[in-house]
This record gives C-alpha cells, sequence and structure tokens, in this order.
C-alpha cells in the first residue's frame, strides 16, 4: 500500500499529517522522494498554496503514472468561502479539462472545512471555560466551538475571510493555557493526545467535524486494506 499525499498548505499540513499518520497508521512509512515507494510508504508534497495546488496536481499525477506503485492520490485543501462540494467539483473538473488520466490509482480529496485550524478547534481540553481576557472572551460569546460544531462558524467581525477568523481563535485558546500555535511551529497538535481528543470530539458528537471524520473515515479504508492489498506493478 502506497500513498501519494498533495496538501494544500505550505508548512502546517506537511508537518501535522505526518505526525497524525504515525498514530494512524503506523504500519506506513514516509519517504523522501516519490519514486523511493516500494511497498507500505507514504509521501507528501506541498502544493505551495491556492491555486498553485492545481500546477501540482498536473505534476503529481505525472509522477504517479510515472511510479505506478501508488495505490492512492490524496489531495488536501481548505474548503476557505467555497462549500466543501464546490471546491471538490472544481478539482474534478480541471482534472477532466486537463485530460489527464490516473492510471491504477484512486484519487481521494480530503477537505478541510474550513481550514486545518477549523479541525484544531475541535480539541475540548484547551478551551476555556471561563475565559476572562480578549479576544478569546468575545469569540467565544460569538461562537462556543467547545459546544458547536467548529465547521459551521461563522466568521467574526473584522477579519476577511473564516479562515482567518478560526486561526486567531485557535491561538487566542493556546495562549489561554500558555502555549503557543503557529503554522510554522504547530507544537501540541502533533503529540497523540491532541488527536485522541479530536476522535473523541467525533466519537460523542456525530454531526461535529464532519471533513475530519472523512479524513479518519480514510484512513480506517486504508487500515483494513493493507494486510491483503499487494504492491502494484
Amino acid at each position: 500500500m502506497n500513498l501519494y499525499f498533495l496538501v494544500e498548505g505550505r508548512r502546517t499540513e506537511k508537518k501535522i499529517y505526518p505526525a497524525w499518520l504515525k498514530y494512524l497508521l503506523p504500519e506506513l512509512t514516509q519517504v523522501k522522494h516519490y519514486n523511493e515507494v516500494t511497498l507500505n510508504n507514504y509521501y507528501i508534497i506541498s502544493g505551495e498554496g491556492y491555486p498553485s495546488l492545481y500546477d501540482y496536481i498536473i505534476t503529481s499525477i505525472e509522477e504517479i503514472n510515472e511510479s505506478g506503485k501508488y495505490h492512492y492520490f490524496v489531495v488536501c485543501l481548505d474548503a476557505e468561502e467555497n462549500t466543501v462540494d464546490e471546491l471538490k467539483d472544481e478539482i474534478y473538473e480541471f482534472i477532466k479539462a486537463q485530460k489527464i488520466v490516473l492510471k491504477n490509482t484512486k484519487l481521494v480529496i480530503i477537505m478541510q472545512n474550513r481550514c486545518i485550524e477549523t479541525w484544531l478547534l475541535g480539541n475540548r481540553k484547551i478551551y476555556s471555560k471561563q475565559p476572562q481576557n480578549k479576544p478569546l472572551l468575545d469569540y467565544t460569546r460569538h461562537y462556543n466551538v467547545a459546544e458547536k460544531d467548529p465547521e459551521v462558524m461563522e466568521k467574526y467581525q473584522g477579519f476577511n475571510t473564516h479562515a482567518q477568523f478560526h486561526e486567531s481563535y485557535l491561538k487566542a485558546l493556546f495562549a489561554a493555557k500558555n502555549i503557543s500555535y503557529s503554522k510554522r511551529n504547530p507544537g501540541d497538535v502533533l503529540e497523540f493526545f491532541y488527536l485522541e481528543q479530536l476522535l473523541k470530539r467525533i466519537a460523542d458528537e456525530p454531526q461535529h467535524l464532519m471533513t475530519f471524520r472523512d479524513f479518519i473515515n480514510f484512513c480506517d479504508i486504508i487500515k483494513k486494506e493493507l494486510p491483503t492489498s499487494p504492491p502494484i506493478m
């Protein structure tokens, strides 16, 4: 089983996904170059943001076809101001318009609705039950992410995008605990205890963090396929 991951983010996702895969799919080993895969490996590359991600989709498919050893091509990106279905359709239409064919490999699109920080807001352990300081106090009055689904949270006044607000909310929650988060240094979100709380959230709240659940479901599929999947020749 070999997976090729193309993630939108320049920094954060390239750190978070390998950290989480270590716990979710410990059978897989990361390789540094796409043509180094043999059996039970994965390769991950950044699409350097949106819209340059689309150029990388073309290159990635060419590399996957050249290798002939990948079972899945996994594209991970933020929904941002789009709906999940709109952006998925956009990617499918782009690939179709380019007349490029993915050979013997399944395409999987993992949406982060609205962004990777939205998923991270699902950890109830980082929430301050009685926030005293701004902006966290204002954010909580606007929308309590400990009680309501972070993926459907509307942006707060003064922010241009949902993703900007969700990142600011996450940083405020971390600051209240005297810890820090940044895209360059995600910190505690890379640890198992953080992922464990996100898994607990979707177990406790079946309608919350639906796109994070999609990612977990995909990992479950891979887990089931690992014992019986021969390498592609």
